[in-house]
């Protein structure tokens, strides 16, 4: 019998399974933000995930507490940038409320279309960026062309390109420009002519889709676990919007056109065809808000004010389905011409909230495409 040998060769710890701590982030707010991922791997496989934030914090719901009721407006115009018209509405939807103050028709109307408009240059940022972040450069060049003639027509109605400040306690700043109503629906017909470009070029391309589809299912218990909100969740069954659920302006008179836009499968693909699709709707509703203005006689876009705007003792919630989901604000007054406390509640803090639940199990490959399809603005969360 001939005699074996056993030799023992040390290769060191690197064959044990050991984890490794990864810190992705900060960088720059141009990038996905001032938010810093922290990510325990077992090799190229995710086991946990925190997101951390704060590096932004600009403690604005502090400085509501120094700013009188139109004031205020600055501050809250800001937190998500590329939703500022919606962010300014809530503000004076509970400023109005407090006070009891109705506000005129043409003035409803107007916010209305605005919103929508708004939400379309929200979207169209992420139809761009998100295939951007996955190595489709194309998408977003369209995506900023369609955006500039949407941006013109804002521009032209309140002086301002990203921060319009256009919303004011009783309604609006001022009338609608001369002709501004044709143009603007000139501008809604150009891009939705365009609109195929990201249904074609994007969802129809075979990479995108292998990148996306079965990637970071969120699932309808986490959604209501983290108070989740917008096309996120809707994406993954959870259908509730409140243009829909507690209209507001004048979301109850347009039922027919609004449609709630969901699905169920809950990754990214999904949420990338949420948005999408809400993008055509938020067309066709502005169309329709552009149909009402032409019927309504003419009247007053506000009213008018006292010199200094008090709003009663009380307290009162004001919630509006901002483009990336819930924004709130819980509004205290001591009957002083300042708030005593406005407490807001945006999209993005608690939609970034479920990395926590996505990650864990998925490959440091299918983080950025997981992370994009949250569609969140760093200042929303770090407000």
């Amino acid at each position: 019998m001939t005699p074996t040998t056993e030799t023992t060769v040390g290769i060191g710890g690197a064959a044990e399974s050991t984890d490794m701590v990864l810190n992705i982030g900060p960088q720059h707010p141009s990038t996905h933000g001032v938010l810093r991922l922290r990510l325990v791997l077992d090799g190229e496989r995710i086991r946990q995930a925190e997101p951390v934030i704060g590096y932004m914090h600009r403690g604005a719901e502090k400085l509501f507490e120094a700013r009188d009721y139109r004031q205020i407006i600055m501050l809250a115009n800001r937190h998500d940038w590329l939703s500022a018209f919606s962010n300014e509405l809530g503000v004076v939807l509970a400023v109005e409320r407090m006070l009891g103050m109705e506000v005129p028709p043409r003035a409803v109307w107007t916010r209305t279309l605005l919103a929508e408009l708004n939400r379309v240059l929200n979207h169209l940022m992420f139809l761009g960026s998100y295939p951007l972040e996955l190595g489709g450069i194309t998408p977003v060049f369209y995506a900023f062309r369609e955006r500039e003639v949407l941006q013109n027509v804002m521009e032209e109605v309140s002086g301002g390109r990203m921060h319009y400040m256009f919303n004011r306690v009783g309604g609006l700043k001022e009338d609608l420009p001369a002709g501004w109503a044709s143009r603007a629906r000139g501008a809604v017909a150009a891009v939705r002519s365009r609109m195929d470009v990201f249904d074609d070029l994007v969802l129809g391309n075979e990479i995108f889709r292998g990148r996306t589809r079965g990637v970071g299912t969120l699932t309808p218990a986490a959604v209501h676990a983290y108070g989740v909100s917008g096309p996120i969740a809707r994406a993954s069954g959870v259908d509730f919007d409140l243009r829909r659920d507690e209209p507001y302006l004048a979301y109850g008179e347009l039922r027919d056109t609004l449609k709630v836009v969901g699905r169920t499968e809950g990754d990214c693909l999904a949420r990338f065809e949420c948005l999408l699709e809400q993008t055509h709707n938020a067309l066709d509703l502005a169309d329709a808000c552009l149909d009402r203005l032409a019927d309504l006689p003419p009247g007053p876009i506000n009213q008018r004010l006292p010199k200094v705007l008090k709003a009663p003792e009380g307290h009162t919630y004001a919630w509006t389905e901002n483009p990336l989901g819930i924004n709130g604000y819980y509004l205290v007054s001591k009957g002083e011409k300042t708030p005593y406390r406005l407490k807001l509640r945006s999209a993005s803090y608690n939609n970034i909230q479920a990395l926590t639940e996505l990650l864990p199990g998925t490959l440091v490959a299918d983080m950025v495409a997981i992370l994009g399809s949250l569609f969140f603005v760093v200042g929303d969360i770090d407000k």
